[in-house]
C-alpha cells in the first residue's frame, strides 16, 4: 500500500528501491561525523544504538539537519532539546549544529505575544502542527516559553566556531545572535541583574526551565514560590552566552560589545556567588523567588551550573561531592532531586528521577573540578541502565535507589528513544577523556584521561580538525590511560597537548 499525492501502483520492486533509499540515507545521518569504536562489545553496542537513535530522531530540514526531540509525545523541533543534543554531539558531528543554529534562527520571536510567551529576540521553545495548535486552543504551534532556549543558543553558536572555525555560518546569524542578546539584557536589567520567567497567561508553562512540571520550583518548606522565577542553571547559561559572544565580537571585530560582554559575564558570576551560595548547606539554591528569596533545595541544576564553570573552585568541589552522594546521586545516575527533599518522589517526571542528559551535563560540569574517576563511575551507572533497556536509554526513568540483582524501574510513560538521552553517552566520553578541540587553533587537548571500565581501549575515526581528519587511539595502561594520534603513521597537522 502507498499514500501519496501522485496516483501509482503498488509492488514488490518499488518498496525494494524505496527502503534502500531509505538504509542509505540514514547511514549518510550515521556516518556524517566522527565513529568512535570500544573494545567492549556490549559499550560498543551502546554507542551503535544511541548513534542509530539520533540517525532515526534527525529530520534534514531546508535549513539542514534538525533533531527532533523524541518518541511518541514529542516528534516535533524543540528548541532546548536540540541545543543540548547537539552539544552533546558537537565534538563528533559539528554538522547537526549548524542546523540547528540556522533553524532557530529563522524562527526567532520578532513581536510581543503573550500567548505565545514571544518577545523579540528569543529562542523558540517548541513548534507543533496539531489540530489544536492550528486553530490557537494552545500556544504550541510556535511558542517562545522557555528561559533558558535564548543563552542555550548563544552558548551552541561560540562552541560551534571554537568547534569548526565557521566565521561564515556565524555572521549568517550575528543578527539573531545580537537580538537574543539583547532579549537577556533587557529580562536582566528588568530582574535585578538575573535572567528571569513569568509566565504571561494561563496557557503557558508555569515553570520555563528544562525542569518544566507546575511542582518543580519551590522552597524547603514546600511552598511554591512566587514569581518572576531566577533558576540558578539558567545564570550559568547566560554567564557561558556572555563569555562566548564576547570571543565571538572580538573575532568579528566588534571590540565595544565584546568588553561589555566580558564585563557583563564577570559580574553575573559574583552576582551568582553572592545570591545562590548556601554556605550552611555548601550547595547552590535551586532558584531565587521574585522577592529575591532562595529556593533552599539541592537539585541537579546545580551540576548545570558546574558545566558552565561558573563556580569557584572550592565550591565547585563541594557541589560535585554532593552530587555523587547518596542524597543525589541513586546508582543508577544523578537524581534530579536530593532525597531530603519535601516534594521528593522517585517517580516524579522531575522531583527524583533520573533523565541521562541531566546525568551527562552533571558529569562534564563535576570534570571540570574533581577527579575524573567520578566521571567514570556516572559513565559505569548510565551504562548499567542502559543494559536493563535493551541499550536504548529512555527520556528518564525512576530514581529508586540501586539494588543487588534488581533493574532501574521504568518511568511508564518516557520517550524511547529521545534525542538527548541517546546523545548523554557522547557527553558523558568527551567527559571522560578531557578532550576539547579548538579548531581555529588547530589543537586538540587531552586532559587526564579516563576510560569506562567496559571499554579498555576506544577508538576516535576521522576527528575533522579544520581540514586535518584525525584518528585518536585511547588504551588504558595499569592506572593510566595513554592516547596515540593516527596510529597508521598517518601525518597530521594539528597539534596535541596532552596532559596525563
Amino acid at each position: 500500500m502507498e499514500i501519496g499525492a501522485d496516483g501509482a501502483q503498488p509492488d514488490a520492486w518499488r518498496f525494494r528501491r524505496a527502503a534502500a533509499q531509505a538504509r542509505f540515507a540514514m547511514r549518510q545521518r550515521r556516518h556524517s561525523g566522527a565513529r568512535l569504536q570500544a573494545s567492549g562489545r556490549l559499550f560498543q553496542g551502546w554507542i551503535d544504538k544511541s548513534e542509530a537513535d539520533l540517525a532515526l530522531l534527525t529530520t534534514m530540514l531546508p535549513s539542514g539537519p534538525y533533531p527532533y526531540a523524541g518518541i511518541p509525545w514529542f516528534s516535533t523541533p524543540f528548541g532546548r532539546d536540540a541545543v543540548i543534543t547537539s552539544l552533546q554531539m558537537l565534538w563528533l558531528q559539528p554538522r547537526l549544529a549548524a542546523g540547528v543554529l540556522a533553524f532557530l534562527a529563522s524562527h526567532q520571536a520578532h513581536e510581543v505575544s503573550a500567548f505565545r510567551d514571544a518577545e523579540p529576540g528569543k529562542i523558540m521553545h517548541e513548534t507543533r502542527k496539531g489540530e489544536m495548535a492550528a486553530v490557537e486552543e494552545l500556544p504550541f504551534g510556535r511558542y517562545y516559553g522557555g528561559v533558558d532556549t535564548t543563552p542555550l543558543f548563544l552558548v551552541l553558536a561560540t562552541a560551534y566556531l571554537r568547534r569548526t572555525g565557521d566565521l561564515g555560518l556565524i555572521r549568517s546569524i550575528w543578527p539573531a545572535l545580537c537580538a537574543a542578546m539583547r532579549w537577556i539584557e533587557h529580562n536582566m536589567a528588568a530582574h535585578g541583574g538575573l535572567l528571569s520567567y513569568a509566565r504571561a497567561q494561563a496557557s503557558g508553562l508555569a515553570n520555563q526551565g528544562w525542569k518544566d512540571s507546575h511542582d518543580a520550583v519551590f522552597h524547603a518548606d514546600g511552598s511554591t514560590p512566587s514569581g518572576p522565577i531566577a533558576l540558578v542553571e539558567v545564570q550559568g547559561y547566560c554567564f557561558q552566552a556572555f563569555q562566548g559572544m564576547a570571543a565571538l565580537g572580538d573575532a568579528l571585530d566588534h571590540g565595544p560589545e565584546a568588553r561589555r560582554w566580558a564585563d557583563a559575564a564577570d559580574a553575573l558570576a559574583r552576582r551568582v556567588e553572592a545570591a545562590y551560595w548556601l554556605d550552611d548547606l555548601q550547595f547552590y539554591a535551586m532558584a531565587l523567588d521574585g522577592e529575591g528569596q532562595p529556593c533552599r533545595v539541592r537539585a541537579s541544576n546545580a551540576g548545570h551550573l558546574l558545566y558552565c564553570g561558573l563556580p569557584a573552585p572550592a565550591r565547585g568541589r563541594a557541589v560535585a561531592r554532593q552530587l555523587m552522594s547518596n542524597l543525589l546521586n541513586s546508582g543508577w545516575g544523578t537524581r534530579t532531586l536530593a532525597t531530603e527533599a519535601t516534594r521528593y518522589n522517585p517517580m516524579s517526571y522531575h522531583n527524583g528521577s533520573v533523565w541521562p542528559h541531566d546525568v551527562a551535563l552533571c558529569a562534564a560540569g563535576i570534570g571540570r573540578y574533581a577527579d575524573r574517576a567520578e566521571v567514570v563511575r556516572l559513565v559505569d551507572q548510565l551504562f548499567a541502565a542502559a543494559s536493563h533497556f535493551g541499550l536504548r536509554l529512555p527520556e528518564l526513568f525512576c530514581g529508586f535507589d540501586r539494588a543487588a540483582g534488581e533493574a532501574p524501574v521504568a518511568y511508564p510513560v518516557a520517550c524511547q528513544p529521545q534525542a538527548w538521552a541517546s546523545g548523554a553517552v557522547f557527553m558523558l566520553l568527551q567527559a571522560c577523556l578531557g578532550l576539547e578541540i579548538d579548531a581555529p587553533g588547530r589543537t586538540v587537548v587531552v586532559e587526564h584521561p579516563r576510560l569506562p571500565p567496559d571499554a579498555g581501549a576506544l577508538t576516535i575515526r576521522r576527528l575533522a580538525v579544520g581540514d586535518d581528519l584525525l584518528d585518536l587511539h585511547f588504551q588504558r595502561q595499569g592506572e593510566r590511560t595513554v592516547v596515540f594520534a593516527n596510529p597508521d603513521g598517518r601525518p597530521h597537522r594539528t597539534e596535541i597537548r596532552l596532559h596525563l
